[in-house]
């Protein structure tokens, strides 16, 4: 029964073809298919290697998440709302900061620091510079083309331009103990010291002119007004009168002439009494007689 079996089991007694044997085979036939040895150990150190990277990027991702807290609102104090960025806290910003507004919250102020200088920049719609505000160590500049300040009410405080310079406040008061210098004229209607100190008005080296073209009017209800010049003092008026109302008129520095002194020649010449009527008028008199009017008071009528 053993040979039988044995007999069935053997290829060549049942006529079928004999499998080789892969040692008789020929050797450049002979080899295995997959990754052995050394590259194998290199690709499990690379797979590995690749497996900690991400680890670790995952953890650190997780972990800036968490410290710069963002959420679906935003990122911290910087949340995101309707029509913008809202801000809980400071900020600072390393570089140039563009936004169409800044505004604070409700019922808290609005500080900007820079430990050097801070520029504020307005360009027009090409990109061009129109205007900019610059503020630095111990200076500050503007460089515009129109400067406005107005109060909350909207009334113009100052204004200037290339053209003019206005100031509408109520009054303008220099507190400068050198007083203030125009090198060109003045326009205004009313010029009048503070209470208590004294109204200058001097032209060191040139020509100090007061026109009007009605009227002008110098008033000192407290004190005295004074008018020193170097030279000669001129009131003229071309259509009216100069009028000088006061209870006395003293002239202390006009010389007297001594005729005992003069020549015969001279005596009767060039020298007069100067007389007032009591209507201001001015007349000259003999030196030797009384300065009263003749004619009945023609003189001064």
């Amino acid at each position: 029964m053993k040979k039988s079996e044995a007999a069935a089991c053997d290829p060549a007694d049942s006529g079928g073809q004999s499998r080789p044997d892969p040692d008789t085979l020929d050797p450049k036939y002979n080899f295995r298919i997959g990754i052995y040895g050394w590259r194998k150990k290199c690709l499990y150190i690379l797979i590995l290697v690749l497996l900690v990277m991400v680890i670790v990027n995952l953890a650190l991702t997780l972990w800036v998440l968490k410290v710069m807290e963002f959420s679906s609102e935003g990122m911290g104090h910087l949340k995101i709302v309707t029509g913008g960025l809202r801000l809980e806290g400071k900020a600072f910003v390393l570089d140039s900061l563009i936004a169409s507004s800044i505004k604070s919250r409700t019922g808290q102020p609005i500080v900007m620091e820079s430990s050097k200088n801070l520029t504020l920049k307005s360009r027009h719609k090409n990109g061009s510079l129109s205007s900019w505000i610059f503020l630095g160590n111990d200076r500050f500049e503007c460089l515009t083309n129109s400067f406005k300040i107005m109060d909350d009410r909207g009334v113009l405080l100052f204004s200037a331009n290339a053209n003019e310079v206005v100031v509408g406040a109520e009054n303008l008061r220099v507190t400068g103990e050198g007083g203030t210098s125009f090198s060109g004229s003045v326009q205004t209607t009313l010029v009048r010291a503070e209470s208590g100190h004294e109204l200058r008005l001097e032209s060191p080296t040139k020509t100090l002119a007061v026109t009007a073209s009605k009227s002008i009017h110098m008033e000192s209800l407290g004190g005295r007004i004074k008018v020193n010049a170097l030279n000669d003092i001129s009131l003229k008026s071309e259509g009216g009168a100069v009028k000088l109302e006061t209870s006395s008129i003293m002239m202390p520095l006009i010389p007297i002439a001594n005729l005992s002194n003069r020549p015969a020649a001279y005596r009767s010449h060039d020298v007069y009494q100067l007389c007032a009527c009591e209507s201001g008028k001015l007349f000259l008199a003999s030196p030797h007689s009384e300065c009263a009017s003749e004619n009945d008071g023609r003189v001064c009528r």
